[in-house]
């Protein structure tokens, strides 16, 4: 089996894709053990040690590890959980717990934002930064090179709120907001 893996502009990130979709609908994010109860996958993540959070989309995995943590001991180990969980068999997430409550879809929106968006826009010299989210609609700041761009509403709409909106069906649209001077 064959799971690549990802740098990120992050040193503490790195994302693993797997071959296989993980998720069959939505995101999870689990940014600490308690919240990881929902998934046992998860939980044994977290139980390797040096981990701080781990994101869960689609075929992807994006793991959050402590400064003094090393990838060297940790993505091998993350590697084997990830081929362990398709050898199993078992569910990501706990079926009864995966309802979609404001807090949950919060945490997905931040997850999509650091691991699959934000790397993106740093590449151009940019940022991206979540302000709220109410009634299906997620308030973000574009900052950096980002900010005043010709083309940040092209990135917003066509890219940001896309990515959001496939991941996470709750969401509407995204709205771009302009801190106060």
């Amino acid at each position: 089996m064959l799971i690549e893996t990802q740098q990120t502009p992050d040193a503490n990130v790195i994302n693993f894709f797997a071959p296989e979709p993980l998720l069959k609908s939505g995101a999870a994010e689990f940014a600490d053990t308690r919240s990881a109860r929902k998934s046992p996958f998860a939980e044994r993540l977290f139980d390797l040690g040096g981990i701080t959070s781990v994101f869960i989309n689609g075929s992807m995995v994006s793991v959050t590890k402590e400064d003094a943590a090393s990838w060297e001991y940790l993505k091998p180990q993350i590697l084997a959980e990830i081929m362990d969980h398709f050898a199993t068999g078992e569910e990501i997430v706990t079926p009864q717990e995966n309802a979609d409550t404001d807090e949950e879809i919060i945490g997905n929106i931040k997850g999509l934002l650091n691991a699959r968006i934000r790397p993106a826009v740093k590449k151009d010299g940019g940022d991206i930064a979540f302000r709220g989210y109410q009634n299906g609609i997620v308030y973000v700041e574009m900052q950096g090179s980002c900010k005043g761009c010709p083309y940040a509403m092209v990135t917003l709409k066509e890219g940001v709120e896309k990515i959001l909106r496939d991941y996470i069906p709750a969401i509407r649209e995204v709205r771009n907001i302009q801190p106060e001077e």
